[in-house]
């Protein structure tokens, strides 16, 4: 592999041509501009390459701005496969499966809640689970856990979590379609069945932030969004329950690459043709999985505005908290798009990478359809994240796909050496923000210095047109796992 020859497309991309590495059967896509590029990794690059190898893989291996080494496919990989010839990989979804973020609104704005906000960060951290193997308070029997993997945040809603308006405002009515409980590991079960409700560790977080700039008037209308408004967002997946589906299915691929001949560059990119019973299996574990998510973010808002009304003390009406969107990064669907001029359905892995639907898509719901599909995109605890709209470029580009997050340029074990003599939360303090976490090496893992500058990764998918900038939204009360 040569750095050498990876060229410039414009300020926003470059090309790891097809002679980049033996076997690559596309081109691979970086969105980055000149400043990001220096805090390229080599290794995510020849992930990228590798992923170009892969049998069926269309138009190009694609990467976003916060790209970096992950399992098999790098974090920030978006790939599309065709349904004939192509394959599905675990390693393109990652083990947080349906990883995601959802964003609520509310009536309230800063000057109204930093009097109280150590009191109220205080109460959402004893009223929603944090840390590893964390444990929260839905215990589910094996007929509730069945019923939860089938129907997702339909599950949550049914249990009294929210309500039916909150689904429409949920990638895929926080249900997708084609989950099958039954080829789920019993250890899968054992580890999902007290982790419910609970945000668990690393880069999960409950956030209070409040609107700080808006880009978008008309489009932060549609939202509900104003300036200095308070609004949450909350960053989780599917717990140990989805970690262990990827496990026991990555074993399930590793067996069966030889059965099928497909030729790897890296073991960790195992999977097998898309149309195979281990593909297939794998889709329908996964899809549990992503289910189990979404019902995750359902239970974690109830109690969040809970703990809104008794911190503050005040009515539903006054506080006014409402889902505005919630959106998942770490999934495999099957999408039509575009390719050449013929619509073609293929199945698009993201992998730590946003869905960034144009206006007019007929999977979005009515109320945002005319402006396109709202893009969550949290960035570390001491900076900023963003609200976007996916764009009808990024539906030509990268199978409407965007960033979806800030990136690591540290790894964790490098974070906590550099993080040795600080006091991170007092730091955090002395900036406004007010955080809980469930242990001193987590705030040293998750510390702003170990991430990319969220706000030069947003500003290339902007200039680049794959998402639009909406609103900034700044932290004054963080809870990590």
């Amino acid at each position: 592999m040569d750095l050498q020859k990876l060229k410039r497309i414009d300020d926003t991309r470059i090309e790891v041509p097809l002679d980049y590495k033996q076997g690559m059967r596309v081109k691979g896509i970086i969105y980055v501009d000149e400043l990001l590029e220096k805090e390229l990794e080599p290794q995510s690059i020849d992930q990228i390459a590798n992923v170009a190898t892969l049998p069926g893989i269309i138009k190009s291996s694609l990467a976003m701005p916060d790209v970096h080494t992950g399992y098999g496919f790098s974090i920030g990989g978006v790939a599309a496969f065709d349904l004939k010839k192509g394959i599905v990989s675990p390693g393109g979804v990652g083990y947080d499966i349906n990883c995601g973020v959802r964003l609520l609104r509310s009536n309230l704005n800063k000057d109204e809640v930093s009097p109280k906000i150590k009191d109220l960060v205080g109460i959402l951290y004893n009223e929603i689970p944090s840390g590893v193997g964390s444990k929260g308070k839905i215990r589910l029997a094996l007929e509730d856990q069945m019923g939860l993997l089938l129907k997702g945040a339909r599950w949550a809603v049914e249990q009294g979590f929210g309500d039916a308006g909150d689904l429409e405002k949920t990638e895929s009515g926080g249900c997708i379609e084609g989950a099958d409980p039954s080829i789920i590991s019993q250890k899968a079960f054992e580890r999902g069945k007290a982790q419910q409700g609970t945000l668990g560790s690393g880069n999960h977080f409950l956030e209070v932030q409040y609107v700080d700039d808006i880009y978008d008037e008309k489009a932060a209308n549609r939202l509900g969004l104003f300036e200095n408004q308070i609004t949450v967002m909350i960053h989780t997946g599917s717990r140990g329950f989805g970690h262990q589906v990827c496990t026991d299915f990555l074993a399930v691929m590793e067996r069966a690459v030889n059965k099928y001949k497909i030729e790897l560059f890296d073991k960790e990119l195992a999977c097998t043709p898309f149309e195979s019973p281990e593909a297939q299996d794998y889709l329908a574990a996964m899809r549990a999985a992503a289910n189990y998510a979404w019902a995750n973010r359902q239970c974690i808002m109830h109690w969040t505005i809970e703990a809104f009304l008794k911190a503050l003390n005040i009515s539903p009406r006054k506080l006014g908290m409402s889902l505005i969107y919630d959106v998942a990064h770490n999934i495999a669907k099957v999408e039509e798009h575009e390719v050449n001029g013929k619509k073609m359905k293929l199945v698009v892995h993201r992998k730590g990478a946003t869905r960034a639907f144009p206006p007019g898509h007929p999977e979005l719901p009515e109320i945002y359809r005319s402006i396109g599909q709202p893009v969550l995109i949290p960035g570390d605890m001491g900076r900023a994240s963003y609200v976007l709209l996916g764009t009808e470029k990024a539906m030509q580009e990268t199978f409407g796909s965007t960033c979806h997050g800030a990136g690591r340029i540290m790894s964790r074990h490098q974070a906590i050496r550099r993080a040795k003599g600080r006091a991170i939360w007092r730091e955090m303090e002395d900036k406004g923000i007010i955080v809980r976490a469930a242990g001193r090496e987590t705030l040293a893992e998750e510390m702003s210095d170990a991430y990319k500058d969220i706000s030069n990764v947003v500003d290339v998918v902007n200039r680049a047109g794959i998402s639009k900038k909406v609103a900034r939204l700044r932290p004054i009360g963080v809870i990590k796992g």
